[in-house]
């Protein structure tokens, strides 16, 4: 079993007690020159080391079959069923982008279609654990959508606070589980609302509510492990060379690799991955680019349907990741996001977020300059389901013809298909 014995910042390695309260400033050390997240130092941290291998999955149909590797056992957990989403191979798409060896792990599958059931179930888990009775979060949708659906599962209490333009789809699933929704005109207004209600109520943020973000809360951000140890146990022991998601704070990103790190220490796997962010405005690739530890904050060229990822200015956090994994990050803006959300469709099947195929775009982009190899595996992770935006994602599609008669469905199939 674990337990959590304080926090450690990713960049400076500066240790904090068990009882720290997460303020979203990151590191107090780090934060006047490079504000970075903290990760949290479990009791099992020895066995991190190589000092011994770990525990079999047990056979628990979640993630926390992890539960030897997570924040809280699995007796306390929260959960409804996330995690175990299907490895799926995408033989058409990756032909057409010649990568034969490519594989999605589609994350819409979880109990409310995002990989932020991840999150929310460790997060609300450990915050149950602790006595909470409000868990609140700002966010265009995904992260309140699953928070609210945890926070119910619990008994507690969630606040999201929200923008105008947010997708409507998300904003029902929030409200259908009884969360409290609070939108603001002005999207930073959400932060201060937020850090308010922390420093008054004691309310457990999940979310980043202070600039530059450093990432979501620690405790969350240990459920992503669970995406590497599922990669590894789905490819039957087996590693891919790169690992491909979309990419806004890097909290998906940050876990991930944490994961793959520890079953690396461990020497349940004899290598690790290179991880490729996708991301909107290219804050990520300037700091790889120019070495620093503070990233920049990109002016937006444009607007982007990938609303969920569409922060001008990602993490330390996740820049991190993409430097030990000799990683990189590809800008792919607003780039025919739709078009390529339509073709993984009709090619395999899948409906995705808009924000999800930017991991498509971004191995098209990396095939093309031969940085991806067609000998390559690859796994793009897609974070979450296509009904979670449609209302944006169908805002140019011409209506569906409605017939009078079957006569006239006939005269209108017989254009559309061959009949035989």
């Amino acid at each position: 079993m674990t337990g959590i014995v304080g926090y450690a910042c990713i960049r400076c390695g500066a240790r904090y007690p068990a009882d720290l309260v997460i303020d979203s400033r990151g590191c107090p050390a780090c934060h006047a020159e490079a504000p970075s997240n903290l990760r949290l130092v479990l009791t099992r941290e020895s066995a991190v080391t190589g000092t011994r291998r770990s525990e079999e999955a047990t056979a628990v149909p979640s993630l926390w079959r992890y539960a030897h590797r997570l924040p809280c056992p699995e007796g306390m957990a929260v959960s409804i069923g996330e995690g175990l989403t299907p490895l799926v191979p995408a033989p058409s798409l990756g032909a057409r982008l010649n990568v034969p060896l490519l594989l999605i792990k589609d994350e819409g599958r979880n109990p409310t279609w995002s990989h932020k059931d991840r999150f929310s179930s460790v997060a609300v888990s450990v915050a149950r654990q602790q006595g909470v009775r409000v868990v609140a979060t700002a966010s265009s949708g995904n992260a309140g959508a699953s928070l609210a659906a945890y926070a119910a599962r619990a008994g507690l209490t969630c606040i999201t606070a929200t923008f105008a333009g947010a997708a409507g789809p998300m904003l029902a699933q929030i409200q259908k589980a009884g969360a409290v929704v609070v939108p603001f005109e002005s999207k930073l207004d959400r932060w201060t609302f937020i850090e308010e209600g922390v420093q008054r109520y004691g309310w457990f943020a999940t979310s980043p509510y202070r600039a530059p973000v450093v990432g979501s809360h620690p405790v969350g951000i240990e459920g992503y492990k669970t995406l590497a140890y599922e990669l590894v146990e789905q490819m039957h022991g087996a590693v891919p060379d790169w690992c491909v998601l979309p990419v806004c704070y890097g909290d998906a990103l940050a876990g991930l690799w944490q994961g793959f790190k520890e079953l690396h220490a461990e020497q349940c796997i004899e290598r690790l991955p290179r991880l490729v962010a996708a991301e909107v405005h290219g804050s990520l690739s300037a700091a790889l680019a120019g070495g620093q530890d503070r990233l920049p904050d990109i002016q937006a060229s444009s607007s982007t349907a990938a609303v969920s990822i569409g922060a001008t200015r990602s993490s330390f956090q996740a820049l991190s990741a993409l430097r030990q994994s000799n990683g990189l990050a590809v800008p792919v803006g607003d780039y025919n996001l739709v078009a390529y959300q339509e073709q993984l469709a009709l090619e395999e099947g899948l409906f995705v977020e808009i924000a999800s195929v930017t991991a498509i775009v971004a191995i098209d982009f990396l095939r093309k300059k031969n940085v991806i190899s067609s000998a390559d595996h690859v796994v793009a992770i897609s974070t979450a389901s296509g009904l979670k935006d449609i209302d944006l994602s169908m805002t140019d599609s011409p209506p569906i013809p409605i017939h009078s008669s079957t006569k006239n469905a006939w005269s209108f199939i017989s254009n559309e298909v061959e009949l035989a």
